[in-house]
């Protein structure tokens, strides 16, 4: 469990966030993702057949970028590795969704199924460039 700075602890409620994963070809991939902060940790829910998916499954270094929309010159950045389970059964899925009052299972065609994504932090970023 990684202890996130008090001063950026407000963003872990925050409504999105920018993950960005490395693609095949060898160049990131940003992606606008709803996430959650649970238990210490950061988790996503992602649908198998895309894209950022596939790229973490292939390699697992990821960021996620947690924006202050009040004032962007304030973000949190969490860098590490991503720890992929399947949520075949929506169990995750549906907890996530709770918090954005949606059904996750409306974005995935017959046959899809999601995983769980937990981001295990190498490096976590504090950031205010207008300092205080």
């Amino acid at each position: 469990m990684t202890t996130f700075p008090e001063s950026h602890r407000d963003l872990l409620a925050g409504q999105v966030a920018s993950l960005a994963t490395l693609g095949s070809d060898g160049f990131p991939q940003v992606t606008e993702v709803w996430f959650l902060h649970d238990d210490g940790e950061l988790t996503l829910s992602l649908n198998t057949s895309r894209l950022k998916t596939r790229n973490l499954k292939r390699r697992p270094q990821c960021s996620l970028l947690l924006l202050d929309l009040e004032n962007p010159y304030r973000y949190l950045e969490v860098r590490g590795n991503a720890r992929l389970e399947p949520d075949d059964d929506y169990a995750f899925a549906a907890k996530l969704g709770a918090k954005y009052n949606a059904d996750l299972k409306v974005h995935d065609a017959p046959g899809e199924s999601r995983v769980k994504v937990t981001i295990e932090p190498s490096n976590v970023y504090a950031v205010n460039m207008r300092g205080g």
